[in-house]
C-alpha cells in the first residue's frame, strides 16, 4: 500500500530534503528570469515558507511545481509593484492645494507669530506646554519627567497658554 504523501511533506527531514534539492535551482531560475534587482533569493525563501504553510495540501510529486509557480507569482507581483512605484515617482507630488491663497498667507502668518510667541515663553513654560500640547503627555507624566509637582506643571502650562493667548489675540485659540 502506498504511504499517504500529504503527511510526509510536513515532516522536517522530508521538507529539508526538498529545500536542499530545489533551493539552488529555484534561486537560479528566478535570477535568470528576473535579474538580481528584485531579490530572487528572498523570493525563493518566501516560496519555501509558503510550501511549509501549505504542506498538508501539497504532495511530494507537486512540491517542485508549487515552489516554482509560487516564486514566479511573487516575482510577477513585485514587478507590478515596481511599475506602480515608478509611475508615482514620475508623476511626483501634487503641487497644488485646494486652499485659497488668503488662507495660506494667514496660515504662514500665524505660524510665524506662534513661533515668536513660543520663543517669548520662559524655558520652563515652553517645555511643559510643548510636552503637553505637542506630545500629548499628561500633567503627571510631565511632573515626573521634570522632577516637579503636578501643580507646578499645571501652573506652567496655564501661564504659557495665557501668555500665548495674549500674544496671538487676533487668532482664536482652543
Amino acid at each position: 500500500m502506498p504511504k499517504d504523501l500529504h503527511e510526509n511533506i510536513c515532516k522536517e527531514h522530508i521538507f529539508s530534503g526538498i529545500y536542499n534539492k530545489y533551493l539552488k535551482d529555484l534561486s537560479s531560475f528566478l535570477y535568470y528570469k528576473y535579474g538580481e534587482r528584485l531579490n530572487p533569493n528572498d523570493k525563493a525563501q518566501e516560496a519555501f515558507i509558503k510550501l511549509w504553510e501549505h504542506c498538508k495540501k501539497v504532495t511530494l510529486q507537486t512540491a517542485k511545481a508549487f515552489l516554482f509557480k509560487t516564486a514566479n507569482n511573487m516575482m510577477l507581483n513585485e514587478v507590478k509593484h515596481q511599475k506602480v512605484v515608478l509611475k508615482y515617482e514620475k508623476e511626483g507630488a501634487k503641487s497644488y492645494t485646494n486652499e485659497s491663497p488668503e488662507f495660506i498667507l494667514l496660515q504662514e502668518e500665524f505660524l510665524k507669530q506662534y513661533q515668536q510667541a513660543l520663543a517669548n515663553l520662559t524655558e520652563e513654560q515652553r517645555v511643559a506646554f510643548m510636552l503637553n500640547k505637542a506630545e500629548g503627555k499628561k500633567h503627571s507624566e510631565i511632573a515626573e519627567m521634570l522632577g516637579v509637582t503636578q501643580k507646578v506643571v499645571e501652573y506652567r502650562i496655564y501661564s504659557a497658554f495665557k501668555q500665548l493667548k495674549e500674544q496671538l489675540g487676533d487668532f482664536k485659540l482652543k
